[in-house]
């Protein structure tokens, strides 16, 4: 999210990687505070751009265990105390629904991230940097982006650099003067006692593109800005729903995008007093908003060179086995990236009422196929990654990538076996021909996803046992506040039937 330059990959696609800025760069993963701290040098440097472009606070912005930034604004004058370890101090445990401290604890000392320095397209008077909490001048461990940089020094120590793309869906609606929340884009309302017209997949759509222009249009413009390198954007099935396309970069870089996209988002909707949800289903006829992970790896001497390519041009081994580490911890893996009650209600094959056809394109089991979007795992056709198609806009980005990536090394490493490819369309298996061909169904809802997350091993590698731990609670209580909420579908199906 930095002031960024271009390279090419082997691939031929562009990548982008930050300016050094000045001297005195941390490391990957600082075990300190001191560690952590920008050189004065790049501090000095940094503050004489924002004061040039006319910043006058700055939002540094941790990340909480749900994925959520979190912020005390600053005046532009305390910069360098901010980057010296002098700014402001969080009591993040305060705010934990499972708190692991107490009020007699000391608090959190956030250290900004100079690398994901970047002007506020919304309001060009605020600045935003992402930053990393230190506790007690150690990492605090309940940090998420602190557990990714802890999985990127892993992995380099390994001989490997994680590299990630997301492709961010997202419906987009207003509210009615009755305070109804309505589909922002719809040429078709539905009049109060009217029978609704038949309704067709607004995928694709031309005339739904151009009356959707103004907002995708700012959209658009603000991204290029940002030299994320946007190829498109894209209306998706559901009425109202977009897709982005845009370029990849490291795991920690692509996290801080998606993580800055969902507040951009929401504050480019205001602009046209309507509003971004990143709700996976809103409704029963909606096409699931997903943010499918496509995850590659570069040997860390050979920065140029993608591992899942082959030479001979098609996929090398190392994908296979990088695929096995996916799919045995792919459970596990879900609870992170399909992390809502909600989410679930996305990974069913067909839908009754579905708009624009029955068939979802969601995934329904945990195996892998050569562009199957019918599986968890895809190889695509037009670029060598591993797509992660169980996912959602509601996951956190860190804890997902540092699993993701965790999983796929000890793949890799361990040479574990993916076993053969599935080409057929999974939503057409019996129950026999899936359990004949040993494929596993993806956790039917979030208690099940999270029961696999307690007891996987790699998830407590990877996030260590006290944020799996908060993590497992916020979610198993999720589970249980959902469980006794009594629902229109029950009243309607049992209050008069029985």
């Amino acid at each position: 999210m930095a002031s960024v330059k271009m390279r090419k990959t082997a691939a031929g696609k562009p990548q982008r990687r930050a300016r050094s800025g000045g001297a005195a760069r941390p490391p990957i993963y600082p075990e300190t505070i001191a560690e952590a701290l920008p050189g004065k040098a790049r501090v000095a440097e940094a503050k004489v751009r924002l004061v040039k472009a006319g910043v006058k606070y700055v939002l540094s912005c941790w990340v909480d265990i749900l994925g959520l930034p979190k912020t005390k604004p600053v005046p532009i004058e305390k910069f360098e105390a901010l980057c010296a370890g002098k700014g402001p101090q969080f009591a993040v445990h305060s705010v934990s629904m499972v708190p692991e401290l107490g009020p007699a604890d000391p608090d959190q000392i956030p250290i900004p991230d100079l690398d994901s320095l970047v002007i506020c397209p919304w309001d060009p008077t605020c600045a935003w940097v992402f930053a990393d909490l230190y506790w007690q001048n150690a990492p605090y461990n309940v940090c998420p982006r602190l557990a990714l940089k802890r999985q990127v020094k892993a992995a380099a120590e390994a001989g490997y650099r994680g590299m990630a793309g997301i492709e961010p869906e997202f419906i987009v609606m207003r509210f009615e003067e009755d305070g109804r929340a309505v589909k922002a884009f719809d040429n078709d309302p539905r009049a109060p006692g009217r029978l609704p017209l038949r309704r067709q997949a607004w995928g694709y759509d031309v005339e739904a593109s151009i009356d959707s222009m103004a907002f995708l249009g700012d959209l658009i413009d603000i991204l290029n800005q940002l030299g994320w390198e946007i190829h498109d954007v894209v209306c998706e099935g559901a009425y109202s729903q977009f897709e982005l396309d845009f370029g990849y970069t490291d795991v920690v870089g692509m996290a801080d995008r998606l993580t800055f996209l969902r507040v951009l988002l929401k504050e480019i909707a205001k602009r046209h007093g309507i509003f971004a949800t990143f709700m996976p289903k809103p409704a029963k006829g909606d096409w699931r908003s997903g943010a499918h992970i496509n995850f590659s790896l570069q040997p860390i001497d050979h920065p140029s060179r993608n591992l899942f390519e082959g030479k001979d041009g098609g996929w090398s081994q190392e994908v296979y086995h990088a695929l096995g580490g996916l799919l045995r911890h792919g459970g596990a893996l879900t609870a992170i990236t399909c992390s809502t009650v909600n989410s679930y209600k996305g990974l069913i094959g067909q839908v009754p009422g579905f708009e624009g056809g029955v068939y979802t394109w969601a995934p329904t089991h945990m195996t892998y196929g050569p562009n199957n979007r019918s599986a968890m795992l895809r190889l695509p056709q037009n670029r060598f990654c591993i797509e992660n198609r169980a996912t959602d806009m509601c996951m956190n980005a860190y804890l997902a990538l540092a699993v993701t990536q965790a999983a796929a090394i000890k793949g890799v490493q361990e040479r574990l076996d993916a076993g053969p490819p599935l080409e057929r369309d999974l939503y057409h298996m019996t129950p026999e021909e899936l359990d004949t061909a040993g494929i596993q169904r993806l956790p039917r809802n979030l208690f099940d996803a999270i029961e696999i997350f307690d007891n996987d091993e790699v998830v407590e590698q990877a996030l260590g046992p006290v944020m799996r731990d908060s993590y497992s609670r916020y979610k198993h209580d999720e589970w249980d506040r959902y469980n006794v909420e009594i629902t229109d579908w029950e009243r309607a199906e049992y209050l008069r039937f029985y």
